[in-house]
């Protein structure tokens, strides 16, 4: 270890060098790094299972494919697995719950009427790493969201149960925000919308205003509570029609001031959710990011080193917006290692952030204020090739957290000793 070590550290002294002579400061950088919190997504443990224990089916357009050992069974062992990625990943960071992990013992618990106490464990437990807590309302996997339609629904009775689902939603994160110290991101996301052309593209949509007015309709503390709500492109089941479509919740978002939350692989392939973020911060005070990698459609693949990945983290450094943005992670793979699924994205993501701190930008803005996009695009050519890996992992060693070579080694010796015994 100390060979390594002074391997890295040799490594980061050339690396350092180098951004200094672009006017880069990379002590700086690793210090905005790690002021950064990622909420991390309890689903990736256990392919969006929970603890219901319903019989129901994932539904809502989600699917998870593969069949990976180790799946977590049970509320103790998804912990455990976290505390693992957590462990593995630089910096300080935040867990996004779904309301069907809450934990109700052996009382069946429908979901308009969870409370904060079927949430305490996780409360507890979250105290015990000082962690922040963020929250879903779980608007599939359920009997009255079979048909694909809950907020959004024809029936009275069932729109009323999955509106009085999302008031529980709300409070849930107010109790949780209150215990932590740190407020709770509340996100609406809902499956509705039609797999063929409908003949009525506005009356869902009228019904989807009027429930979300009502479940926002109570005032909560936005130091204990933010509410987040998530726009979708299409999906399985709703290949033609969206009823919560990008424009109707930009525009509920605006008029509502509520945080509009953008899913990376919510939209069309050749969409970049990367361009639309200095536009609504132009309109929202603040924003909800899940950043995802889609393939093809619409696909919940983990986040790998791509060139949108670096655009959203460029755009957000650039722009000053990190005091803004809530950076949350949303994907799903059974086919590998789940833990790894999460470290792999994680970082990915925390890279992405600091290749965009260690960029001289007041020097392209510079150039581009002069009209000499010559050098701008050499400059922005020239970083691709700086050495951001040697900063990284030199910033994972002054952490305690295993370097790009090292943290796959702590996987597998966690798989054999724990997820294999499962």
């Amino acid at each position: 270890m100390l060979e390594l070590n002074e391997t890295l550290e040799a490594a980061y002294s050339v690396a350092r060098q180098m951004y200094e002579e672009l006017g880069v400061d990379t002590e700086a950088a690793i210090h905005q790094i790690s002021q950064i919190a990622l909420s991390l997504h309890c689903w990736q443990g256990d392919d969006i299972s929970g603890f219901e224990n319903n019989g129901e089916d994932i539904s809502g357009g989600l699917a998870i494919t593969g069949a990976y050992p180790g799946k977590a069974s049970c509320p103790e062992e998804l912990r455990e697995d976290i505390e693992k990625a957590m462990s593995l990943i630089p910096g300080q960071h935040r867990l996004n719950l779904h309301a069907n992990y809450a934990e109700t013992g052996n009382q069946k618990i429908d979901r308009n009427d969870l409370q904060p106490e079927h949430f305490q464990n996780w409360i507890d437990w979250a105290k015990s790493f000082d962690l922040g807590l963020d929250f879903n309302p779980t608007y599939f996997a359920h009997a009255k969201a079979k048909d694909g339609f809950t907020l959004a629904h024809p029936d009275q009775g069932i729109r009323q149960f999955w509106i009085d689902h999302g008031i529980a939603c709300r409070k849930i994160g107010e109790y949780m925000g209150k215990s932590l110290g740190t407020p709770c991101v509340t996100d609406f996301w809902i499956p509705d919308g039609f797999k063929d052309t409908p003949a009525d593209r506005k009356a869902p949509r009228l019904r989807l205003l009027d429930s979300l007015d009502e479940i926002f309709s109570e005032t909560i503390d936005t130091t204990f509570n933010k509410d987040a709500v998530e726009c979708k492109l299409f999906g399985i089941g709703s290949e033609s029609y969206v009823v919560g479509s990008h424009e109707f919740y930009l525009g509920y978002a605006i008029k509502n001031q509520k945080l509009l939350c953008l899913d990376s692989g919510h939209f069309h392939p050749t969409e970049s959710i990367s361009d639309k973020i200095s536009s609504v911060l132009l309109w929202v005070d603040e924003m909800l990011l899940h950043v995802s990698r889609g393939v093809r459609w619409d696909s919940d693949h983990v986040v790998t080193w791509t060139d949108e990945l670096q655009a959203i983290a460029l755009e957000l450094v650039r722009g000053n917006y990190l005091n803004r943005v809530h950076l949350g992670l949303d994907f799903f793979d059974a086919s590998i290692n789940r833990v790894a699924a999460w470290v792999i994205g994680s970082r990915n993501l925390l890279k992405a952030l600091l290749m965009a701190f260690l960029e001289p930008t007041q020097t392209l803005r510079q150039y581009e204020l002069e009209g000499d996009y010559t050098s701008r695009l050499a400059l922005m050519e020239q970083l691709k090739m700086m050495p951001l890996g040697a900063v990284w992992d030199y910033y994972c060693m002054k952490v305690g957290v295993p370097s790009e070579r090292e943290w796959l080694n702590e996987i597998k010796h966690y798989e054999q000793d724990v997820l294999s015994r499962r």
